[in-house]
């Protein structure tokens, strides 16, 4: 029965009931839902085959992208300490699961519900499907090259790999994103799906990521704001100053001197500006 399982393949109804059709297949009897769809006695039905929960034979007319050597993304559903986490990957009445063995002896970084996995199916000696995680070479031949014009352009992808020397994504437009430590707060988790942007595309294509935010997305309000000014004007500098007048700096930014000061004040403490003969001047990172 082991070669069946995980697998698509063709069986024959051979019994019915209210509920169920029975197909047999290399002498051993899988029951089909009659909400599937109808079908005769003696019909010949694809499907795919696995054990539910109660280690009973079902087949299935709804076919799952995960197979076995076929992979496709799952959403988490849970997550066992002592086994590994459940995958949704659209049985009705089974979860996959993902071996601890395959997972981070980092248990911060297992997935979490909602997260997702890219897996295949492998059947082991007692009958037990498993999670197979997709590796490097899968995600390389399924992505597309990066290119020069996604500079700086905001991205979404899911974790697939962690790795001492940083952290890859595959993209939601399917590409490869690699994020270095120094260009994230925390450690993303394994199926995560996280938000950055590209900061650079490497001769062999892959996105060069970054999870923190932009130096004006990072300081907030008549901060960020004057930042704003600043980035935007020719030379990089701006004619005010913590000693200007009120009205002067009223009527350029709308606030008032006081929050000018403390807006200021803010963006000398992180190093973003200086102030030399009546400019504020942006620093270069």
């Amino acid at each position: 029965m082991n070669e069946l399982l995980g697998n698509v393949f063709t069986a024959l109804i051979i019994d019915q009931n209210d509920r169920y059709y029975f197909l047999q297949k290399n002498g051993v009897t899988f029951r089909l839902s009659k909400e599937e769809g109808e079908h005769q006695l003696g019909e010949a039905v694809e499907g795919f085959g696995y054990l539910n929960q109660k280690q009973e034979p079902v087949m299935t007319t709804v076919i799952p992208g995960s197979r076995v050597g076929h992979y496709a993304f799952g959403t988490v559903t849970g997550v066992r300490r002592d086994l590994g986490v459940f995958v949704d990957i659209g049985l009705e009445d089974k979860d996959i699961v993902v071996s601890l063995d395959d997972l981070s002896t980092m248990k911060e970084l297992w997935p979490k519900k909602g997260d997702r996995l890219m897996v295949a199916l492998r059947v082991d000696d007692k009958g037990r499907i498993w999670g197979e995680l997709a590796d490097e070479k899968h995600f390389k031949a399924m992505a597309h090259l990066g290119h020069s014009e996604m500079q700086n352009r905001n991205v979404s992808g899911t974790v697939y790999r962690l790795k001492m020397v940083g952290t890859y994504v595959l993209t939601d437009d399917l590409r490869i994103g690699f994020i270095h430590p120094e260009e994230r707060f925390l450690e993303p988790r394994l199926g995560e799906q996280i938000n950055g942007r590209v900061i650079g595309i490497r001769p062999d294509g892959v996105l060069n990521l970054s999870l923190k935010p932009r130096a004006h997305e990072a300081i907030d309000g008549d901060a960020g704001m004057i930042l704003t000014f600043l980035e935007r004007s020719a030379e990089g500098r701006i004619p005010f100053t913590d000693k200007s007048d009120p009205e002067e700096i009223k009527q350029a930014f709308g606030i008032s001197k006081g929050q000018f000061k403390r807006a200021i004040g803010h963006l000398l403490k992180e190093k973003k500006i200086r102030q030399e003969d009546g400019y504020t001047i942006l620093l270069k990172d």
